[in-house]
């Protein structure tokens, strides 16, 4: 359950954005010759279907419904009273309540058209009942794995999510530097109070707390001995907008070198020349539902490389004078022939 704020900005957001994503779907979707697209989303997945519409859920699950002549309308397992709130944080034609969503999504589309051909993104990832309930509230569906169009759809970001990964950026790195106290909890309690202080819906710290004898992250429970050299990880969300930032307490000058080094990295991507030499590496993006999916890295094998105009969060791990650092930011991919760029600087002091 989340438990930042969660508020449309139709400045951030104005409606003109979600009608050109929509635009952009429902033309892929007269391609692939669709009548309707389903996108299932709750709080661990929620990726899909704030792009479309804005709406996030604090708790339970949805499955959006993206006709291709009429309005996308959301089919909620939440209460007739909170319908107000997702009308006024999301761009939605209708939004209907049920506990049963799939059941009553397959049976609105089967009352439009009894045989429609319907795209189910990350049909894959379903969950059983909400498949099964697609299936017996439409039985003539013709139901179709929407997976690859829609990850084509979501590679490339478009300014207002630029916009948000920056913000997002910031708010986690301004509330790294806050991160101070004597003992890590509270350390990471000043990060946490500084995300939500500046409008982050949710912030999630990690740590590695001995850089010496773990490089691991880890969610802290009970109280950790701080090592020499330690790190935090921020994973912060704004506005449906997901990145991750890594900062180690380390000396300045075997900081600022790694710094530069990955700087340096990043801006080869998706090559993965830049990361030779390093102890490991990671890039994070959204494909589809969930906000970071491991896209390539140093343990992912052959991965989804992402495309020029994709926004990423990349996290390494590198020695510098035999000293690990961990470092993470949001980056940029750049278009053929120009570098990719860091959306945050990775260095706190």
């Amino acid at each position: 359950m989340r438990r930042g704020l969660i508020a449309r900005s139709l400045v951030e957001l104005p409606d003109a954005v979600f009608d050109a994503r929509l635009d952009r779907v429902r033309t892929a979707m007269q391609a692939a010759e669709f009548d309707a697209l389903v996108i299932y989303t709750n709080n661990t997945r929620p990726a899909g279907v704030s792009w479309l519409t804005g709406f996030v859920p604090y708790w339970s699950e949805a499955v959006l419904v993206v006709p291709c002549e009429c309005g996308p309308y959301l089919v909620a397992a939440l209460s007739f009273r909170v319908k107000p709130w997702i009308e006024r944080v999301s761009r939605l034609a209708d939004v209907l309540h049920t506990p049963r969503i799939g059941l009553k999504a397959a049976q609105q589309i089967a009352a439009m058209q009894a045989d429609a051909a319907v795209g189910v993104v990350d049909f894959d990832g379903l969950p059983a009942g909400i498949a099964d309930d697609l299936r017996e509230g439409g039985p003539k569906l013709a139901l179709h794995d929407a997976s690859v169009l829609f990850a084509m759809l979501r590679a490339v970001a478009d300014p207002a999510e630029v916009a948000l990964a920056s913000r997002a950026a910031d708010i986690g790195r301004r509330a790294l530097f806050a991160a101070e106290g004597e003992t890590l909890n509270e350390m990471i309690a000043s990060a946490e109070s500084k995300a939500r202080a500046l409008g982050a819906e949710e912030i999630y710290i990690a740590a590695a707390p001995d850089l010496e004898r773990d490089t691991r992250f880890r969610r802290i429970e009970g109280e950790a001995t701080l090592g020499k050299t330690f790190a935090l990880r921020a994973t912060v969300a704004y506005k449906g907008a997901w990145i991750r930032l890594v900062r180690s307490v380390c000396e300045a000058a075997i900081a600022r070198e790694a710094a530069a080094r990955f700087a340096q990295a990043v801006a080869l991507l998706p090559s993965d020349r830049g990361f030779a030499g390093f102890c490991s590496w990671l890039v994070e993006g959204c494909r589809m539902t969930q906000p970071l999916d491991p896209l390539i890295g140093s343990r992912l094998g052959q991965g989804h490389p992402p495309l020029p105009g994709a926004v990423v969060s990349v996290q390494a791990a590198l020695a510098v004078d035999s000293q690990t650092v961990l470092l993470g930011a949001p980056a940029l991919i750049g278009q053929p022939g120009a570098a990719s760029s860091l959306i945050a600087d990775p260095l706190y002091d």
